[in-house]
This record gives structure tokens, C-alpha cells and sequence, in this order.
């Protein structure tokens, strides 16, 4: 049986950059809120390649009126993990690790709320298999991107030396790497393999590379192409995949490339099962659920919206530095509606 406990204003499933943003909002309204993530705080970000530099810079992605400092034009990957942790740590953010949200349920009239009856019933089970269940008025599904990468679905896929993302170089030293993919996670992947020893082939479904890379990686993958250090193949993808090899499909016709390890960086599909499990519709050709961009409420009472996952299928729309206003926008519609008291303290 999952334990229970006593009910809260707010829930927010995803205690990335956007769900910890939302979770300060609410903690400046006077509200009660605790955050659920499935991985660590910002784990999103922590997935990304060990050496990663941010495209923004640091104060376009500070979150709660809280600095982000540093030597150096733009933040690394780990920059911004000291940073998140350490801003939830000054607002003493209830942040649930390690347990995942596996559905909402409607509450009873009589929950045990402290201010107004519980809409909602949040069920996680944390990775040691224990279950528990809190009631809220509100939840926010704030769950980002990066769980559901999108799949090649092909022959070979499933293997061991196949991945759907990267961390770093050192394992490709002299290996036949194959990276998917022509944009900024493929192109990073491909230099960075390159400079640890690996032997690195692009194959890119598209005729060039992203008009989207980073201005400053773009001449480097480039003349690595250029050079040969780098292969590429455009207009071109994987049929199969094998132990030791792929084969790819392109302008010439079908021919196999040596590969030991293959990654396929060619995004994401948004985590949009529970909102689909609460009944918020899904537009079939977006990918966006519905919602008002002005308040990010669904059209089921008291489900809310915050970052990316409020872009669908065009994960590029939204980032840290727009998402991470959505709580503000979004407690102040759930004070409005719910807590008038609040609103008008």
C-alpha cells in the first residue's frame, strides 16, 4: 500500500530548470509545493555531453532573481548544474528525487487540503520500489524532453553499442563510431569523438548540415569534413545495424560502414502520457497540448503547462530562457482562480 501524505497547493512533475523556476513562484505566493523528478534535479542537463558549452548566456537562464556567475562568456554543463542546485538550495525547494510520477488521479471532495479541496492525487514510486501518493490542488507537468528519444526503427537498434544520446569522447579512442543526425548534439558528438581518437561518420537524412549549429562549432565540423578527419554522408540514412557495422541507404545506392559504436542523436518526442491520461488534448499534427499561452492552464482544472513541453513536436520553441517564465504565469492564474486570498496579498 503507498504511503500518504497531508495535501499540498502545488505539485510539479519535472524539477528541471522550468519546474524549479515554477516551484519558486509558488513558494513567493505563499503556496505549498513540492516537485517530483524521476532522476536527479535538472537531469535533463545533466545528460547532456560532460564538456557542453549553453548557446544562451548565464543570465538568460537564472532562474528566481538568483545571479548566475561566471568567468566566462557562456555556462557549461556543469557551470549550470552548481548553479540550479545551489539556487534550489537558497529557496529550500522540496525537491522528491529519484521517484517517478506514474499517474494522476481525481481526488475526493473531502481531501485534506489546508486551503480548498484537493483536485488531484499524485501516485510516484521511487527507485527503491516504494510507492506514495500526496494530494494537491494543482500539478504542473513540466517534464521536458529527453526520455523518449526518437528512433531510427530499424533492424539493430536494440543493440548494446547503439545509444540514443552522449556524454563524451573517451570511448570512441580508436573505434568506427557512426553518429546520426546533422544538427548542434550530432555535430558536438562527431568533434568531440574525433579529437579522443575516434574514426567518425556522419549520416545525415538531410543534404547539409543544420542551419541551427552553434555560429562558433560550425567552421570547426566543417573543415574536419572538409579534411576528411571527419566522413559525412548526406541524403543518406541506416537500414540495418549489426554488430560490427550499418548500412546505410544514399545517393549511390546501399553500402556498409564499419561501426563498433553507433549513436543516434536525432531528438526527442515530448512526455505527454499523463497529460494524455488526464484527458488534455493533444493536437494530432503539433504535437502541442492544449493550452493558454498566457496562463499555461490546460483545459482540465488545475493542469498546467511549464517548458518545453508545452512546444510539441518543435522542441526549438521553447527553451530555459522563455519556459522559465511560465511559473510565474502560471501561479498567478492558480491564484487567481483558487487562492483569491493569495492573489490579492
Amino acid at each position: 500500500m503507498a504511503d500518504s501524505e497531508a495535501s499540498v497547493d502545488l505539485v510539479i512533475v519535472g524539477a528541471g530548470p522550468c519546474g524549479l523556476a515554477a516551484a519558486i513562484a509558488g513558494r513567493r505566493a505563499g503556496l505549498s509545493v513540492v516537485l517530483y523528478d524521476r532522476g536527479a534535479i535538472v537531469s535533463g542537463i545533466a545528460s547532456y555531453p560532460t564538456y557542453m558549452t549553453f548557446f544562451s548566456t548565464a543570465e538568460r537562464i537564472a532562474i528566481g532573481d538568483v545571479p548566475f556567475l561566471i568567468a566566462t562568456e557562456k555556462p557549461t554543463r556543469r557551470d549550470a548544474l552548481a548553479y540550479y542546485r545551489g539556487v534550489a538550495a537558497l529557496y529550500d525547494l522540496d525537491v522528491r528525487q529519484f521517484q517517478t510520477v506514474e499517474s494522476v488521479t481525481p481526488a475526493s471532495d473531502d481531501a485534506d487540503g489546508s486551503r480548498g479541496a484537493s483536485r488531484w492525487v499524485v501516485h510516484t514510486r521511487h527507485r527503491s520500489g516504494s510507492t506514495h501518493r500526496i494530494a494537491t490542488r494543482a500539478v504542473v507537468i513540466a517534464t521536458g524532453y529527453f526520455g523518449r528519444p526518437n528512433r531510427l526503427g530499424v533492424p539493430g537498434e536494440s543493440l548494446p553499442h547503439v545509444r540514443h544520446g552522449y556524454l563524451e569522447g573517451h570511448e570512441a579512442w580508436r573505434e568506427d563510431v557512426v553518429i546520426v543526425g546533422g544538427a548542434n548534439s550530432a555535430v558536438d558528438a562527431a568533434l568531440d569523438m574525433h579529437r579522443a581518437g575516434g574514426r567518425v561518420t556522419l549520416v545525415h537524412s538531410g543534404a547539409a548540415l543544420s542551419p541551427k549549429i552553434k555560429p562558433w562549432v560550425r567552421p570547426d565540423i566543417e573543415a574536419r569534413i572538409r579534411e576528411g578527419a571527419v566522413h559525412a554522408h548526406f541524403n543518406s540514412r541506416i537500414v540495418s545495424i549489426d554488430a560490427d557495422s550499418v548500412l546505410v541507404a544514399g545517393p549511390e545506392g546501399t553500402h556498409r560502414l564499419p561501426a563498433t559504436q553507433v549513436y543516434t542523436m536525432i531528438g526527442y518526442l515530448p512526455e505527454t502520457g499523463l497529460l494524455e491520461a488526464l484527458g488534455v488534448p493533444i493536437d494530432a499534427a503539433t504535437g502541442i497540448p492544449d493550452h493558454d499561452p498566457i496562463t499555461m492552464a490546460t483545459p482540465v482544472p488545475g493542469v498546467y503547462l511549464a517548458g518545453v513541453i508545452a512546444s510539441g513536436l518543435q522542441a526549438n520553441r521553447i527553451f530555459i530562457e522563455n519556459g522559465r517564465d511560465h511559473g510565474a504565469q502560471i501561479v498567478a492564474h492558480l491564484c487567481a482562480t483558487d487562492f483569491p486570498d493569495l492573489s490579492r496579498s
